[in-house]
């Protein structure tokens, strides 16, 4: 390709206004290379995945030596679907010719930077995948009966294709609480998102005393990581969130079935008024840290005590910040406790803001489309069972959406051992509607538990 062919080049010259293809990814991270992946194994589906960035990164910032995939392997792009497919995690590593390794390494979880490496390998593999294309525009063109998808080529040389039906996998956004935004805005004071850590780390280490902001699993990581890089007595650690405790995620096999497309059924089926005090008490299945993280922590802490004293490292939960500036050379942080309704001032040197990340909003990219949009009681979204935005009828392609539906699909919607199954049902969903079976045949019941007395269709025990 070239800046003055800037198509993609789709195998057998799809994407055009006469032959458009069956399916286009906006996005390819790791939900829509799942989807990649399994539209692959399907003899006669046309699909391409456009991507902005050059190439494919994922978390680049917290590929923290030693840390740790927070799902099992199989949790892969595939294999909770296909364990067969050819893109599974353990063809990647019987590929890479570390097999047997990976056999005696006994490993359940693996590396976060192992994870990454396989879905660069996947991406680099399938067909479909296309980097450095910034989509622009999505309209529907009734004429074709297809969608118009305009994108600019390495931020220079525009294009258009033409897509049956549309997949965004667009992805989220590092969050910064709004009492912090200005300050992180500015490069030139220290305060940044978690999801630039590894960038600054020596920036970090280097500042007397570092704040972090944040309780979940990258906080505690970052803070663990910190910790164990700095002299003992001289720790500059402040360790703030907004939660009651730094408590470890649900990690109980009956309670992980929250993350089981049974009870993704459940959740869907609840009035929308339900679902919306539901989620904020389900934090700690997705807000907590992994049990092993926070024992190494503490660890870490205890043994900085055998010779007399404590360590310079503050841990204190229940606070939230409520303002910030830039004062004197450091950054001075105002802070309330909560249940104490009290308040106090911190001064540190640098702060790393481990406070997640926010759906990226749809409309802007959806353009045209967005006046044909389905919305809840609190303008969010519509998305029904099948991924799908429901849109006007007068749209008649489907837009399918990954990562961008927890009001309506609950805490499994970020969970990458749902990325499978997802995928799957949206490739059934152009199968089905092309009027041939199932590309994936999916199980009836997938959770020992019983969610509700009244079962969403597909859910009863045989």
């Amino acid at each position: 390709m070239t800046a003055s062919d800037p198509t993609p080049r789709i195998p057998g010259g799809d994407g055009t206004a006469e032959r458009p293809l069956d399916l286009l990814g906006v996005g390819a991270g790791p939900f829509n290379l799942s989807l990649a992946a399994l539209a692959d194994g399907v003899p006669g589906l046309r699909a391409a995945f456009l991507e902005q960035r050059p190439a494919f990164r994922w978390h680049p910032g917290l590929l923290i030596e030693g840390a740790t995939l927070q799902v099992p392997f199989l949790a892969d792009l595939v294999s909770l679907v296909d364990p067969t497919s050819r893109w599974s995690f353990l063809n990647y590593v019987r590929a890479t010719g570390r097999l047997f390794p990976f056999y005696f390494a006994e490993r359940f979880h693996i590396d976060r930077a192992e994870y990454e490496a396989y879905l660069r390998w996947a991406s680099e593999g399938l067909a479909g995948c296309r980097f450095g294309h910034r989509v622009e525009r999505l309209a529907w063109d009734a004429e074709r009966t297809a969608f118009a998808v305009d994108f600019t080529y390495q931020e220079t040389s525009p294009g258009r294709l033409y897509a049956r039906h549309l997949a965004l996998g667009v992805g989220t956004a590092p969050h910064v609480p709004e009492p912090l935004r200005s300050l992180a805005a500015d490069p030139g004071v220290p305060v940044l998102h978690s999801a630039d850590y590894l960038e600054h780390r020596a920036e970090l280490l280097a500042a007397r005393r570092v704040t972090v902001v944040g309780a979940g699993q990258s906080g505690a990581e970052i803070l663990l990581d910190l910790l164990r890089a700095r002299p003992a007595g001289a720790e500059g650690l402040s360790w703030l969130a907004r939660t009651e405790a730094f408590a470890p995620m649900e990690y109980s096999k009956i309670g992980l079935e929250q993350f089981t497309p049974d009870y993704t059924a459940y959740f869907r089926a609840l009035p929308e008024a339900e679902r919306d005090r539901l989620l904020p008490a389900q934090w700690q299945l997705y807000k907590g840290v992994d049990a092993e993280t926070l024992g190494a922590i503490h660890d870490e802490l205890y043994r900085r005590t055998l010779g007399g004293g404590w360590p310079d490292v503050v841990l204190t939960p229940g606070v939230e910040v409520t303002g910030a500036e830039r004062r004197g050379g450091r950054v001075e942080l105002a802070l309330r406790h909560r249940r104490q309704d009290a308040r106090e001032t911190l001064a540190t040197d640098a702060v790393v803001l481990a406070t997640g990340y926010r759906e990226r909003p749809l409309e802007a990219l959806l353009g045209p489309l967005e006046k044909y949009l389905g919305r809840d009681g609190r303008g969010r979204p519509l998305v029904d069972g099948e991924q799908r935005l429901v849109l006007d009828p007068a749209v008649g392609g489907s837009v399918f959406v990954q990562n961008a539906e927890r009001h309506s699909h609950g805490v499994g919607v970020p969970d990458l051992g749902l990325a499978a199954w997802r995928s799957a049902v949206i490739v059934n969903a152009l199968t089905g509607a092309a009027g041939g079976p199932e590309a994936y045949p999916l199980p009836s019941r997938t959770a020992f538990t019983t969610f509700g007395l009244h079962r969403p269709e597909g859910t009863q025990p045989r």
